[in-house]
């Protein structure tokens, strides 16, 4: 028997029911604004990278860092230091704009002996990662002059990174002192990025002022105003002797050595160890 409409529709398999595409709704000006914003922080980015090329004495430094730098990292002051020898001695220097003499900041940063070698060895236990320190009066900074003339500031949070060697031996550090609660990760990105061009940047600085200073004949003023005791207890100094230490090994008295190094300061025009170690490597006194 043929089979009916009615049959044949029954028989027939049902068609899937597709249902309606659910609508995506996306803010065009939400991601028009994203893709501006990270177009202007590349361009900020690359920007900084040439200007650093460009840097080649102190001055030029200055501009970059408090001038188009501050547009990738906020900060208050800036401070730079070398470091040299293991334990390291340190040399440094500041700049901001927002302070009328910054190298107060990096004299207190030198004097300090608990700053640099305490966020140093932050940044070393970090395996070379940026450290940042809020400087509450419990941080391991303690509340010496450097720490209470940043409160003063009102730039108590630390933002601190460098470079090393191959060795793993710090060669550069530079500390960016802002307002608090300004730096994160983001900031701590940046660091990374152009901690390579602060340090090349900084280091043809400490160049182009030795030249200016007629190096050879400040190297020569320097090694003529201590006397040939006093070098090698300079040298023993920098390889982290203590006084008591180096007169057994002088087989001389540990006051004696504490007298030597008095004069020793004394001609360098520093206050302490560290800075004369510092002094003494810009003046080419020692060569490590």
């Amino acid at each position: 028997m043929p089979l009916t409409t009615a049959d044949t529709a029954h028989e027939m398999i049902p068609s899937p029911v597709i249902a309606p595409p659910v609508p995506v709704t996306t803010d065009s000006k939400v991601d028009a604004r994203s893709a501006a914003t990270d177009f202007l922080q590349i361009e900020s980015i690359v920007l900084n990278l040439d200007a650093s090329l460009r840097v080649h004495a102190r001055a030029h430094f200055f501009s970059w860092t408090q001038g188009l730098l501050q547009s990738l990292i906020r900060h208050e002051l800036l401070i730079c230091a070398l470091c040299h020898g293991k334990p390291p001695a340190f040399r440094a220097d500041g700049f901001s704009m927002t302070t009328p003499d910054p190298s107060t900041f990096s004299d207190l940063f030198l004097r300090d002996a608990a700053v640099a070698p305490t966020l140093l060895k932050a940044w070393e236990e970090r395996r070379y990662q940026p450290v940042i320190f809020d400087c509450s009066p419990a941080n391991p900074l303690g509340n010496g002059a450097f720490t209470r003339e940043l409160d003063r500031l009102g730039a108590n949070q630390l933002l601190v990174h460098g470079v090393h060697d191959a060795d793993g031996r710090a060669i550069s550090m530079f500390v960016f002192a802002c307002r608090p609660a300004s730096v994160g990760p983001r900031q701590a990105y940046l660091a990374q990025l152009l901690a390579p061009s602060l340090h090349a940047a900084w280091v043809r600085t400490q160049l182009q002022r030795r030249a200016e200073n007629g190096g050879a004949g400040e190297r020569s003023q320097g090694g003529n105003i201590l006397t040939v005791r006093e070098l090698d207890i300079l040298k023993w100094i920098y390889l982290g002797k203590s006084n008591f230490e180096i007169g057994a090994i002088l087989k001389i008295s540990p006051l004696t050595v504490k007298n030597h190094v008095q004069k020793i300061l004394r001609k360098l025009n520093v206050v302490n160890r560290t800075q004369a170690i510092g002094k003494s490597l810009e003046l080419r006194i020692l060569n490590p």
